[in-house]
């Protein structure tokens, strides 16, 4: 079968790019994938994650979860894809296709996926062929967005009175 070589990109606010190609079996499932993936950038495999098959827009198409999302779901609905029984080569529909991969749903790790080559001879196993800048460390992404509440309004201050003499934020009620 044919070898697709992808290049991997991680998401990140580096200025430098990080990314890794990889050639790869066609018809190798999305799971192995994955995993040459996660050892290309030394990341661990105990975390969840989605595949999303992409445009050129990078708008999220389809998904391949890495577990069955199936749990008694309704027939009718479209359920995501599992890694382990789909093919790289049935969703191949571009010659520069664009994969969206989520590694860890707490921290975001996002790795933009892109086709750049098809070659006639496919290696063994998957293989990294080209290796561009310094992965972080998988922890250094915490995950927790620093979330502020802004607490002062427009209605603080000096309380008015309304056409009838009362204040609706005061009463004479004890509770």
């Amino acid at each position: 079968m044919a070898g697709l070589k992808f290049r991997v990109l991680l998401d990140t606010s580096d200025a430098n790019e990080i990314f890794r190609d990889i050639l790869i079996d066609a018809g190798t499932d999305f799971e192995t994938f994955y995993r040459a993936i996660l050892d290309a950038y030394h990341f661990s495999d105990d975390q969840m994650a989605s595949f999303y098959m992409s445009n050129d827009n990078w708008d999220k198409g389809h998904e391949i979860s890495i577990f069955d999302m199936a749990f008694g779901e309704d027939p009718d609905q479209i359920m995501p894809s599992v890694m382990k029984t789909s093919i790289l080569a049935d969703y191949i529909q571009d010659e520069d296709q664009k994969i969206i991969l989520v590694h860890d749903f707490i921290r975001m790790w996002i790795f933009l996926i892109e086709l750049i080559e098809v070659q006639e001879d496919a290696p063994e196993n998957p293989k990294v062929v080209l290796s561009v800048g310094n992965a972080p460390a998988e922890a250094s992404k915490t995950g927790e967005e620093e979330i502020t509440f802004e607490t002062e309004s427009e209605f603080e201050g000096d309380e008015d009175e309304d056409e009838f003499g009362f204040n609706d934020f005061e009463d004479s009620y004890d509770y």
